[in-house]
């Protein structure tokens, strides 16, 4: 169900210590205006970034994934150039919920690993993101161990919000890395109570080119001097003409979006939302440079099949409805395909697994005013049904046979039905108070009606869990220039699908089976957060330190199945894995920002971002995985009212290899052999507007064309990228 309003009093009545990591207080006051709830800036008790259309604009990044990695607000993996995964405090893929207009991207088969969901999403259908640090499950439910993705897309504007009856756009882009082509359209129709607007978008990315410089004094790394190609039926190993070019990355994306709204008289507001996704098929770039002492290089095929996301939202808001209170309930159906398809070199036999989830979810949200009090409550309900197929299919006879499924290939659902309640207050002068709960129960069936592959000691698996959690905090504004943050919050994260039933091949020699004893993984943060600003505010200053610690955490690591710790998987005798709660995990770290508006149009922005996790068990400590060395980002950006100029700074610090988990969900063998080494990128982008309604845009992304590769990705980041393009709206 949407939740626009959730996202702003979560704002207000979530705990999670704030520092916001682009400092600009306007960005605040575009997410209350787009949802049009009174929130109170100094009541706000925990960490948030915001990213808005203005910046996005100005940005020019080809995809969501990449809004969110160049922000330096947060952490994103890449397995492949179609894709991004994003980590936040030390968390990922299914222990970070993604939204779009308030409806979970999570389903029962996110896994743990590293997702490439947030890529459906296309970045110029985004009016903004808001970035939530820490558990935010009081509002949002299961998965927001780590905290929340926000995106929430362009409204269709009534006529008293545009000048024109008829308004839209063209955005057109070209970016030299991998010859990317890209278009965006836009059309809205406005009258005083009806409204729609029309949103298509295209993206063609070409092979990515990595960076030729050495980073610093490191030998080179993730050149690509081969790769396969079958010819008249033949896998045979290629040359590359340039081993800078990452040779089999490229893709296409396709998006549409088309939003009604209607006002009656008696002063509720109807909304339609349609949105779909789709791509062509995106190469698992990080296998396919996996090598083979024998032929060179271990999979002549390996990619995802198209991404299909269908999202459909019927929404009923209206204020004041009884009492001062605002209402909005939504009914909401998702439909999500994707697939796997590899084989490997000189074996003709491709295997294709294909997913397909349909959810469907509604829920009521509340909002009453109370003096300076806000109350906030609702309910909210998931169901969700997952079909597994598989199959194998001969490239040169054309021979289809069954083979396993990824996940059982009998009945799977998950329902999930919760409550909530969040209250903030002022309780002094220069003190606020806010605290919530939520309280749920999750169901999980799924069986399996075929064990011929892979011989089961079970057919079937069901789970009831209640689940529950709970914030509480204090704004202390302790000066007129500083302000003391404490806060106290829990989050859950309950075992889908894909935690308790797949049967998963992770790396070469490594298969993961299921475990039917899975417990939900519950956490505890304290957020300590101290905030500075001088008489102006033209200097800013925030600092939020964490501490979490898991419960139960659910971790990937060795078993022992049936009483063997190895067993045969599709031919190769592989070490045997599985998800389980591993006693006790902790996270701690820092996040700092600083910003100085040293001209009235000249601005300084810095931030930094540190975390630590390890497994204790027997009161020995461990690495967590997904825990990325620490990052950030410097820049400055003078902005004029026909023209802008932004330079930054990207930085990441080194991974060794005694830092990196032994789950393997670090990806060490995509590093070099002494872990991820430290890097930082320079950046310069400029727009200017030629005409009323005409923008041209340039820029150079990575200056000195650095060879390097993010934490824990299997494809190296693009070179020197030099784009160009332009806006028109009208």
């Amino acid at each position: 169900m949407t939740k626009n309003i959730i996202t702003l009093c979560f704002l207000v009545c979530s705990l999670s210590g704030y520092t916001q990591a682009q400092k600009d207080t306007t960005n605040l006051a575009d997410v209350v205006l787009i949802n049009k709830i009174p929130i109170v800036i100094s009541a706000l008790s925990y960490q948030v970034a915001t990213i808005t259309a203005k910046q996005i604009d100005f940005q020019n990044f080809q995809s969501t994934a990449e809004v969110l990695s160049n922000s330096g607000s947060l952490f994103v993996q890449k397995s492949q150039q179609g894709g991004g995964s994003p980590s936040i405090r030390g968390f990922e893929a299914s222990r970070v919920l993604l939204l779009v207009d308030g409806v979970r991207m999570n389903n029962l088969i996110f896994r743990s690993g590293h997702l490439q969901n947030v890529i459906t999403v296309d970045e110029s259908m985004l009016a903004n993101i808001g970035i939530f640090y820490g558990p935010a499950s009081t509002l949002f439910g299961s998965d927001a161990l780590g905290g929340a993705v926000a995106m929430t897309t362009k409204k269709a504007k009534f006529i008293n919000e545009v000048e024109n009856k008829w308004t839209g756009g063209v955005n057109a882009r070209y970016s030299a890395a991998n010859l990317e082509q890209s278009l965006a359209l836009n059309l809205n129709f406005a009258s005083k109570n009806f409204a729609a607007l029309t949103l298509l978008s295209f993206n063609d990315f070409g092979d990515l080119r990595m960076g030729k410089s050495k980073n610093r004094n490191l030998d080179f790394f993730g050149e690509r001097p081969f790769y396969v190609a079958t010819i008249n039926g033949v896998d045979q190993l290629m040359a590359n003409e340039n081993r800078y070019v990452q040779k089999n990355s490229a893709f296409k994306q396709y998006n549409f979006m088309q939003k009604v709204s209607c006002k009656t008289r008696s002063g509720f507001e109807h909304g339609l939302n349609l949105q779909y996704s789709t791509s062509t098929s995106i190469p698992r770039y990080d296998r396919l440079t996996e090598t083979d002492s024998s032929t060179g290089l271990r999979h002549a095929q390996w990619y995802y099949g198209p991404q299909e996301r269908v999202l459909g939202i019927y929404s009923l808001g209206k204020e004041n409805i009884f009492q001062a209170t605002n209402l909005k309930a939504s009914l909401a159906f998702q439909n999500v395909q994707e697939s796997r398809h590899n084989r490997r070199f000189g074996n003709y036999t491709l295997q294709n697994r294909e997913e397909e989830v349909k959810i469907y979810s509604i829920g009521v949200d509340l909002v009453k005013k109370i003096k300076q009090a806000e109350l906030f409550y609702g309910l909210e309900s998931y169901y969700e049904v997952l079909q597994s197929n598989a199959f194998s299919y001969d490239i040169n006879t054309g021979a289809i046979n069954s083979i396993s499924t990824r996940y059982p290939n009998g009945n799977n659902s998950m329902l999930r039905n919760d409550i909530y309640v969040s209250y903030v207050d002022k309780i002094a002068e220069n003190t606020w108070w806010n605290a919530g709960a939520r309280l749920g129960f999750t169901t999980l069936n799924s069986s399996v009606a075929d064990d011929s592959f892979f011989l089961l000691p079970f057919t079937t698996i069901t789970q009831d869990n209640f689940t529950y959690s709970g914030t509480v905090g204090i704004v202390k504004n302790t000066s007129k220039y500083t302000t003391l943050k404490a806060n106290l919050s829990s989050g859950f994260r309950v075992p889908n699908i894909d935690d308790l039933s797949k049967i998963f091949e992770s790396v070469k020699g490594i298969i993961i089976v299921p475990n039917a004893a899975l417990k939900p993984e519950k956490t505890i943060t304290a957020d300590l957060g101290f905030a500075f600003h001088s008489n102006s505010k033209k200097i800013k200053f925030e600092n939020t330190y964490f501490y979490t610690r898991m419960i139960d955490a659910i971790v990937t690591s060795e078993f022992q199945y049936e009483g063997q710790s190895e067993i045969v998987y599709d031919g190769t005798v592989s070490k045997v894995f599985a998800n389980q709660n591993r006693g006790k995990a902790f996270i701690t770290g820092l996040s700092t920002s600083f910003s100085a508006l040293i001209l009235s149009n000249f601005k300084f922005e810095a931030n930094f971002n540190y975390n630590l996790g390890r497994i204790v068990e027997n009161s020995v400590q461990s690495p967590l995985d997904h825990i990325a060395p620490y990052y950030g980002k410097i820049g400055f950006l003078y902005t004029h009212a026909t023209f802008n100029l932004g330079a930054y700074l990207l930085y990441n610090g080194q991974k060794n290899r005694k830092d990196y988990s032994s789950s393997g969900e670090d990806n060490l063998q995509y590093a070099p052999v002494n872990g991820m080494p430290a890097w930082e990128t320079y950046n310069l982008k400029t727009s200017i507007e030629v005409f009323n309604g005409t923008t041209l845009f340039a820029g150079v992304e990575n200056i000195l064309d650095t060879q390097y590769r993010t934490f824990s990705s299997g494809i190296n980041a693009p070179g020197r990228n030099l784009y160009f393009g332009f806006r028109f709206n009208f």
